[in-house]
């Protein structure tokens, strides 16, 4: 039987798990963040979600280098925990990778939009009331399709594409944040939050495991290290794009308030651009954000694509789900028939437009916390030395929170009667495929 491509290293990974987590709600859903909670509440929500991940990067780090399984959490339950309870912790995490590649292929239209509005037009259908318009909906086929020949050829081309757009968001940003220190001013933070100090930090917190989701991703590829490669690359890596990430989300939501006004961004589509564009008289920002949003939008899309195709081949390979998606192609070395079933769910859950956008956050969210709490519970009961243990119980705590807070009506910004949907959805096309396993290794 044929094997995974052995090319990946460190940057790779970096890039990798950078990538899946940074696309383009920091342009896209900034107003939201901080009609949520204000400037401050929307900084804090995600400094204290990038210190609170720590723990449980730090699992995540350990679990990969004793078992560097593409199955990822169903691999690591699966050691403690019945099968059908692996089964279903990493077919929740394929949701949380899977979710967002029909949001970056509508995002593309959208961004595209903002610069030629005269794609806003031939509008097809509607759906929740949002319209789908037929030049958004071939770019994002377009580019949908381009990621699926660019991963089905091979993964050192995805990495090499990876690594690239990942460069050249950050250098964009860095250039954006001495454009902000530059031009901004305090008084634009105020008032810090929007509500409470507690439930302004509370609500960004919410969002925090949809927008941090991606370092996680680095156990999905890790059997396509590089021989060379040394196991303690993969915790580096992981906890790298936890540091980093964290700090992006951060430095951005500061940067959009310092430079202008934030409660006159509330309801404005692309908020970032627009704060830029009031602060500097120009539009030459605006078309720099836009390019700089346009390779987040192509890290996080490749990055969420390899994610879940690994993860569903693994799946097929451990014969859960129908075996042919386990197959490896002969001459690339990739999992073909995985990345053209991610490809072939991307393309029908873009049709379902902008209405997609804000609500796919919030389950993303929340099966990603919950993909945390298995893996973090399955350490703490192989692991034996206290002091691992210690840290284990941080992330059992930290994600079991997580959890809760979208699940628990009495928590602010619980899951509403269209996510719940959207979940059982989701889970009942879990059983439909689910087969009784060969073999759980």
């Amino acid at each position: 039987m044929s094997t995974l491509a052995r090319k990946l290293r460190l940057a790779d990974y970096f890039a990798l798990a950078f990538g899946t987590m940074v696309g383009v709600g920091w342009l896209v859903l900034m107003d939201d963040w901080l009609g949520r909670s204000g400037p401050l509440g929307a900084i804090l929500g995600f400094a204290l979600g990038g210190v609170l991940l720590l723990p449980v990067g730090y699992v995540y780090g350990q679990w990969v280098q004793r078992l560097p399984d593409a199955a990822g959490e169903a691999a690591y339950t699966a050691q403690v925990f019945p099968p059908i309870v692996s089964y279903f912790t990493g077919w929740m995490m394929l949701l949380a990778y899977f979710i967002v590649c029909p949001w970056e292929a509508v995002a593309v239209g959208k961004l595209a939009a903002y610069i030629f509005p005269s794609l806003n037009s031939f509008e097809l259908y509607q759906v929740a009331g949002q319209p789908v318009f037929l030049p958004r909906l071939v770019l994002g086929v377009g580019l949908t399709v381009f990621l699926a020949v660019l991963n089905y050829r091979g993964i050192r081309w995805s990495a090499s594409f990876q690594s690239w757009t990942t460069a050249m968001v950050l250098l964009l940003f860095v250039l954006l944040l001495g454009i902000s220190a530059d031009q901004g001013a305090p008084a634009n933070f105020h008032p810090a939050f929007r509500t409470t100090p507690f439930v302004s930090i509370l609500l960004t917190l919410q969002i925090v495991p949809y927008f941090m989701t991606g370092f996680e991703s680095v156990p999905k590829v890790a059997e396509e290290a590089h021989p060379g490669f040394r196991s303690i690359g993969f915790f580096r890596a992981i906890m790298m794009a936890v540091l980093v990430g964290a700090g992006f989300y951060v430095l951005a939501v500061a940067a959009v308030a310092y430079v202008a006004p934030w409660q006159g961004l509330i309801g404005k589509r692309f908020a970032t651009a627009i704060a830029f564009e009031q602060a500097l008289g120009a539009r030459w920002p605006v078309r720099l954000i836009l390019i700089m949003a346009l390779f987040g939008l192509f890290q996080c899309f490749n990055g969420n694509f390899v994610a879940s195709s690994r993860l569903l081949f693994a799946y097929g390979r451990r014969g859960t789900i129908p075996p042919r998606f386990g197959e490896v192609h002969k001459k690339f070395l990739t999992p073909s028939v995985a990345i053209l079933g991610i490809t072939a769910g991307t393309l029908a859950g873009l049709l379902l437009g902008d209405a997609l956008l804000v609500p796919v956050s919030e389950v993303g969210s929340m099966a990603s916390a919950l993909g945390w709490l298995a893996t973090c519970l399955s350490f703490w009961l192989v692991e034996k030395r206290i002091s691992l243990r210690a840290v284990t119980g941080l992330g059992i705590v930290v994600s079991l929170l997580l959890f809760l807070m979208k699940v628990l009506p009495v928590v602010p910004g619980h899951f509403s009667p269209a996510e719940w949907i959207a979940l059982g959805v989701w889970l009942a096309l879990g059983f439909i495929l689910h087969r009784r396993p060969r073999s759980v290794t």
